[in-house]
């Protein structure tokens, strides 16, 4: 039978996405996976026993639009402590299904067709799909190997009255740098007394190495009057599947962005906002992290120092960067395919993560893995001596 509904696609140029591809390759290869970004150990066993015990005790129907009122307080009191930010719990925080959901409604409630959105490259992929849903265009500035800097005159430059927002993301992934406090005043200079909207990106917000602060937008309350900050749990709890996150912003981004919101998943499951709202309230439950994964870090550049990958040592996120033109001429995709089919390791590339990209022969691996895990991938790796 033929299809008889015609159909224009409002992402023609959509497709599968690179973490698809280059799982499923893994998979077929019997690779490990140090691709796409999820731990391969569990989470605290105190914080799942809190989900069960709140299941068991019946917490399992909706809970208000905006959250939980005690994980709200919760994040509030985190916030201030790390950011020096006061946050209103009732009216200020908005938990999510997960940070690309937090991303798609921001996106949704502020961007209209015809604006325009400023994003930086290598980007997370979800970013450039959501603003052309909304009938927006994406404006790229392009970073590129091995700095991943930003020239913010240049950004000053691709400023007009149709830039509607400006979405950053740091630490950034895939490229596992950090914006400076420089970086961030830079930026709040130029959306001074504009109707500019920062949508900043922060999940991997306690994932900072090497003595290094988060530069969260809440640090900076005149950037922040216009910004908005999504956080993941999934990043922070080691439990990506559970697919839960979070918005924080001035009370008016956030009115608007509950428009959205309550058409869009309303709300989220009750009893893991119950158990977050128990395990955060205990600071030591996050601020083992950095040091936690700098470990990582350090594990996989030590035990790949003798191969010819070259490391762009990441500042945060659990991503490190690696360029490979001492070791092909392949294209990155290419590079990765071999590494995954020959090698028995797979990586992301990162080309990807340009709308146009740079040519750069770099790959992105994920370190959020057990010790053993790293050393077995390290070890395969070594083939690349030749």
């Amino acid at each position: 039978m033929s299809n008889n509904i015609s159909i224009s696609s409002k992402l023609p140029v959509g497709s599968t996405n690179i973490f698809t591809i280059m799982s499923k390759l893994a998979t077929e290869h019997k690779a490990i996976n140090l691709g796409q970004g999820f731990p391969d150990f569990e989470c605290d066993e105190k914080l799942k026993k809190l989900v069960s015990k709140y299941v068991t005790e019946g917490k399992n129907q909706y809970c208000p639009m905006a959250g939980l009122p005690k994980l709200n307080q919760t994040l509030s009191t985190k916030m201030e402590r790390l950011y020096g930010m006061p946050i209103n719990p009732d009216t200020q925080i908005c938990i999510t299904a997960g940070a690309t959901q937090a991303l798609y409604t921001a996106i949704m409630a502020f961007v209209h067709s015809g604006d325009e959105v400023i994003i930086f490259e290598p980007a997370y992929d979800c970013y450039t799909p959501q603003v052309q849903l909304t009938g927006g265009t994406v404006k790229p500035y392009q970073m590129t190997y091995p700095d991943y800097e930003i020239d913010w005159n240049k950004v000053k430059d691709m400023v007009n009255d149709k830039t509607r927002m400006i979405v950053i993301n740091t630490p950034h992934n895939p490229s596992g740098t950090i914006l400076t406090k420089t970086d961030m005043q830079s930026l709040e200079n130029i959306v001074k007394d504009t109707n500019i909207i920062v949508l900043s990106d922060e999940v991997y917000e306690h994932l900072i190495y090497d003595g290094e602060e988060h530069q969260s937008v809440m640090r900076f309350p005149t950037l922040f009057n216009q910004s908005m900050a999504v956080f993941s749990f999934g990043k922070t709890l080691h439990a990506t599947g559970w697919k839960m996150g979070y918005v924080v912003g001035p009370e008016y981004l956030i009115n608007e962005f509950k428009t959205v919101h309550q058409w869009n998943v309303f709300c989220t499951n009750s009893f893991v906002q119950f158990a977050i709202a128990d395990y955060l309230e205990i600071p030591e439950n996050y601020d083992y992290l950095p040091s936690f994964f700098e470990k990582k870090r350090d594990t996989i550049n030590s035990l790949l120092a003798e191969t010819p990958l070259i490391p762009k040592v990441a500042k945060g996120t659990y991503f490190q960067a690696y360029s490979y033109e001492e070791v092909s001429s392949m294209s990155d995709l290419e590079f990765a395919k071999y590494l995954t089919a020959e090698i028995g390791v797979a990586a992301i590339p990162m080309s990807p993560f340009y709308t146009n990209a740079p040519g750069d022969r770099v790959i992105r691996l994920c370190f959020a893995k057990e010790v053993k895990t790293i050393e077995e991938a390290a070890e395969r790796l070594m083939k690349l001596r030749g």
